[in-house]
């Protein structure tokens, strides 16, 4: 063989050689052969052709300068976490996919992290949480799986790189895909998705694409990628370049038929989730910063075994917790997809157990409505209405269950709806950490000994009544048939009310029954809002006629829980009619006959920690209609009684409330200013503070936790005597008021109080409670404060024009007057016939003439108490 023939095999051997490299790169991925001058495909963990070619294209329609295949939507999502560093915060949204949950509650607890779960739908409630040096991520979704809440892409980047310009803006872009949405382009700093659903398409691989456009983002997740190694393999990813090809004729067909079938269960009567609905929350800002509605919807039954009868009942729709596919499918995310978040974390977030969650696919659409009809006519959720010849849906039955309520009888022959409930609730008053609570320090806050009470009476007129003498003895009534109960979803007895007030219902009681309250009337439009919200949401198919008639010994507007003392005795009232809640049993005869109660303490602690937890849920839905965003301690206190410490996540601690134990109680002069205040002002103006000033105001929460945390374990410890305990409290005292001042939220009126209490004569100390700006100040009373000194200063004080109330602080929380014969003071003095006079309001027209009503209209404040005490047993939890 010459030289010639030499030369020319070596060449021919050389490029076979370089093709089965690239070949074998491609396809094996894992030996390195192909090697090139620029070491760019030295090692396919680190690179191969395939991958670079679905990069660069998964960048050009996502609107990227980078992209990232990693293994699944999972990987991605633990790429982009482990940008993250201990001490750094995050902000979520609280309707997350649960594989994202599962693994945020990991790096909480082993890497350091602080996550925040908010509301991403409004915008205003991630604001609190932004740190402008701590707060390091944001990872949002939208629309939410499985609940498709839209959050505003383009104004939460934007208010977030405002105040914290670090942070980065992370979004799972699994349900739209870059086909329908680019993130990119509203301001996120990072997208990812689950390539596994639309970008794939076809369910025969795991993937996941991150895209960005910051080149320093890119370097750090380039690094993690190649050095955990869970890039995606060159098979998979030449598989994803196929599926993308067919990703836009896809989508196109899926969320057509999508469209039809959620405009289909919505003409039925369900509750559906999907932004292409026209009374979708979210639909405006879906479609400002989506081209389309997606093909996954959800929708709620009301009942949890129905939807799985329905969910096992389809043929088409596929069984499965994935989505994307071409193939339709089916899932409950409660017991599917969603099942790693803890029952308790679901029904906070306001996820419903009965959630039906479909992902069409691109069948036949009229084959899909077909089948998804026969399952749900087979489970009994709808059924053919003559009147209208179509199907309609078939709302639970509960008259079973209204008949067994009817027929409960207690302590002799009245059933709940016959009897009257008497219930009453204390307020409040914050001891320390005013203002500084909105910032993550600890507040001590603790009941007072001035309540709000609650009576219902019944009425046998088909009417709902209330009287809310303390807001300008307002009365209304209302007809019970023309409440809007086609806009009420009732809950179920074992069903938790959702996070989110269901904006429906409010919507159409103020449209509706309450359109009848002038505007000039707004506390009692609110007041009347709160209980008809309850009223209807409880109601399910049982609607008792009867009035309630509210009272109070406490100021109202001074900043000591007034609304929350009333909204706990409203939602107490309305748990005990709908047997909500059961009071405790009567002893045996026998025991009876000793005299012997099982009711320790003069009733406190007979009311379970089951039925207190019940209806502080309820009083915090009614505290939500009154003021939108409240932090659950004034009806926590109204509820438990006693004394608490809260924190609000931040500064350092987590969320929670705790109770103090051993708490003392201790007597306190409350002075209404009775000047009003505007809190929300006040609080904008302290936080607006703290962003001008952010040493400065920092070392002023940190000074009153220190506060917090001294009083807290001053109140708490047995060995202390009352002398020291009262001189160390009083000192305390005085130091938070000093601080607040320095917060700019006292008030004239407020010094005023504090100098008059505080002059050489009486020497007492003083600071304001509450939001500050004007309500009520209050002053601690030692033992051994003399009572004509006393006299001198209430009546110095009211002749400057302020309110005083000398009370004592720690005692019981909810009280319910026992409904048994054997509990009632039939010595208990009441008004007599020629004394009572005119009642308002007037006759109820009820066949059941009420026992208590009457003198509990007209009672003087002063005396209310007393004679509420007198009339029997209380039971207090």
């Amino acid at each position: 063989m010459g030289p010639s023939q030499v030369d020319t095999k070596k060449a021919a051997c050389t490029t076979f050689q370089l093709r089965t490299r690239i070949l074998l790169s491609g396809l094996e991925g894992h030996t390195g052969f192909l090697r090139c001058v620029s070491g760019e495909y030295d090692y396919s963990r680190s690179g191969n052709p395939t991958r670079s070619h679905l990069e660069h294209h998964i960048a050009k329609i996502s609107s990227a300068a980078h992209a990232f295949a990693v293994s699944s939507g999972m990987a991605a999502l633990d790429i982009i976490l482990r940008l993250l560093k201990p001490g750094d915060e995050v902000i979520a949204g609280d309707d997350l996919y649960g594989g994202t949950n599962r693994l945020l509650g990991y790096i909480r607890t082993h890497v350091g992290v602080t996550v925040h779960h908010v509301d991403t739908t409004d915008p205003s409630s991630i604001i609190p949480y932004i740190n402008p040096t701590k707060t390091a991520m944001v990872l949002l979704e939208s629309p939410t799986n499985p609940l498709l809440k839209i959050a505003d892409l383009a104004l939460i980047s934007r208010e977030v790189k405002e105040r914290a310009p670090a942070a980065v803006v992370v979004v799972d872009n699994t349900m739209m895909s870059p086909y329908l949405q680019r993130p990119l382009e509203h301001g996120a700093d990072i997208v990812y998705d689950s390539a596994t659903k639309y970008l794939s398409g076809h369910h025969d691989l795991m993937a996941g694409m991150i895209t960005c456009n910051r080149e320093d983002l890119a370097k750090q997740m380039a690094f993690i990628i190649n050095s955990v190694g869970n890039a995606l393999t060159p098979i998979d990813c030449f598989l994803l370049l196929r599926g993308v090809k067919t990703l836009a004729v896809r989508m196109d067909r899926q969320q057509t038929t999508a469209s039809l079938v959620a405009t289909y269960l919505h003409s039925l009567g369900f509750k559906v989730h999907y932004p292409g609905l026209p009374d979708h929350p979210g639909r405006e800002i879906h479609h400002r910063i989506a081209d389309g509605n997606g093909a996954v919807l959800s929708f709620e039954t009301g009942n949890k075994e129905l939807s799985e009868k329905i969910v096992g009942g389809t043929r088409l729709w596929g069984i499965s917790v994935s989505f994307g596919c071409v193939n339709s499918l089916i899932s409950m995310p409660c017991v599917m997809s969603h099942a790693s978040i803890d029952p308790a974390t679901r029904a906070a977030r306001g996820l419903p157990e009965d959630l039906i969650r479909l992902c069409v696919g691109i069948e036949d659409p009229s084959d899909l409505l077909d089948d998804l009809e026969h399952a749900l006519i087979d489970a009994g959720a709808i059924a053919l209405s003559m009147q209208q010849n179509a199907y309609v849906r078939v709302q639970p039955d509960e008259k079973a269950l209204n008949k067994a309520v009817e027929q409960l009888v207690i302590g002799g022959s009245k059933s709940r709806e016959e009897l009257e409930w008497f219930v009453s609730a204390p307020g409040k008053v914050i001891l320390f950490g005013e203002h500084a609570v909105v910032h993550g320090v600890t507040a001590i806050a603790a009941s007072v000994d001035l309540r709000c009470y609650g009576l219902t009476s019944p009425r046998n007129d088909n009417k709902l009544s209330v009287h809310f003498h303390d807001i300008n003895n307002f009365y209304h009534e209302w007809d019970i048939d023309k409440l809007p109960w086609a806009s009420i979803t009732s809950l179920q007895l074992n069903e938790e009310h959702p996070e989110e007030l269901d904006q429906g219902l409010i919507d159409a009681l103020q449209k509706g029954p309450l359109d009848e309250i002038g505007d000039d009337k707004p506390q009692a439009r609110a007041a009347a809002l709160a209980f008809l919200y309850m009223y209807t949401k409880l109601a399910g198919g049982h609607r008792p006629s009867f009035n309630f008639s509210a009272r109070s010994t406490l100021p109202v507007g001074a900043g000591l829980g007034s609304s929350a003392s009333f909204s706990t005795c409203a939602a107490t009232a309305l748990l005990l009619l709908y047997q909500r809640i059961s009071i405790p049993d009567l002893p045996a005869p026998s025991d009876l006959a000793t005299g012997h109660l099982h009711l320790s303490h003069q009733g406190r602690r007979a009311l379970t920690p089951s039925i207190a937890e019940e209806a502080n849920k309820w009083a915090f839905v009614a505290e939500k209609i009154l003021h939108g965003n409240p932090s659950g301690v004034d009806n926590s206190v109204a509820v438990f009684g006693g004394a608490l410490a809260y924190t609000r996540a931040g500064f350092g601690k987590k969320s929670g409330m705790e109770p103090i134990n051993g708490f003392k109680s201790l007597r306190f002069l409350l002075t209404n200013s009775k000047v009003p205040r505007d809190t929300k002002k006040l609080v904008a103006g302290v936080g607006q503070l703290k962003i001008d000033q952010p040493e400065v105001v920092n070392n002023l929460l940190q000074s009153i936790q220190n506060i917090s945390d001294e009083a807290r374990r001053a109140l708490a410890d047995p060995e202390m005597s009352r002398e020291d305990l009262m001189s160390a409290i009083a000192a305390l005292v005085r130091e938070n008021h000093g601080y607040l001042v320095s917060l700019g939220v006292s008030h004239p009126s407020l010094e005023t109080i504090k100098d008059t209490t505080g002059s050489e004569r009486y020497g007492l100390s003083t600071k304001l409670t509450g939001a500050g700006g004007g309500g009520c100040a209050v002053t601690l009373v030692p033992d051994d404060f003399k009572d004509e000194l006393m006299n001198d200063l209430l009546a110095e004080l009211q002749s400057k024009k302020f309110d005083p109330y000398l009370t004592s602080v720690g005692g019981s929380g909810l009280g319910i007057l026992s409904p048994y014969e054997q509990h009632r003071n039939k010595n208990a003095k009441l008004y007599s016939s020629e004394t009572l006079g005119h009642v308002t309001p007037p006759d109820t027209n009820s066949d059941v003439e009420p026992s208590l009503r009457p003198y509990f209209e007209v009672k003087p404040v002063s005396e209310l108490s007393q004679w509420a005490y007198d009339l029997g047993k209380w039971l207090y939890v």
